[in-house]
């Protein structure tokens, strides 16, 4: 979604090494790695921060490499339910800060634009959880309801 709605030149950068066999270095088994998930979940962290402090705090780099199962995996079979996807929250938090701002200040165009770029993508991501199932089929974005669901 790069060129989407900007002006660059498409996505750069670098990638993550696409490794499949777990490390020599790393200390942690995998049922043991499931649990610190599990811990940090019950912090209140989504999948997301839970990764990365895994990564930074724990030295673990991959859990899907390590314990054959990504992360919601490993939620889910604990039973820890997610509602939305991270990627999706993120969006509609920013949304619900930009319709905030909007409020204050009435004549900002280019955050109106910018409003309505974001509430597209949030559109298509659920078109696409929708089809695979990790929304219900009768979720639809709303402007007003949009703060209940972040908070």
């Amino acid at each position: 979604m790069a060129k989407l709605h900007s002006k660059k030149h498409g996505k750069s950068g670098s990638k993550r090494p696409i490794f499949r066999v777990t490390p020599a270095w790393v200390e942690y088994p995998p049922h043991e790695v499931e649990e610190l998930v599990l811990k940090l979940h019950k912090a209140g962290n989504n999948p997301t921060t839970i990764g990365l402090i895994l990564r930074d705090q724990y030295g673990i780099p991959l859990v899907r490499a390590l314990t054959k199962k990504s992360i919601t995996k490993i939620l889910a079979d604990g039973g820890q339910k997610i509602e939305y996807p991270d990627d999706m929250l993120a969006l509609i938090q920013k949304a619900v800060r930009m319709n905030k701002h909007l409020h204050a200040n009435k004549k900002d165009a280019l955050n109106n634009t910018k409003l309505i770029h974001i509430e597209s993508k949030i559109k298509r991501l659920a078109k696409y959880y929708i089809l695979n199932g990790r929304l219900p089929h009768d979720w639809v974005y709303k402007r007003e309801t949009a703060a209940l669901i972040v908070k």
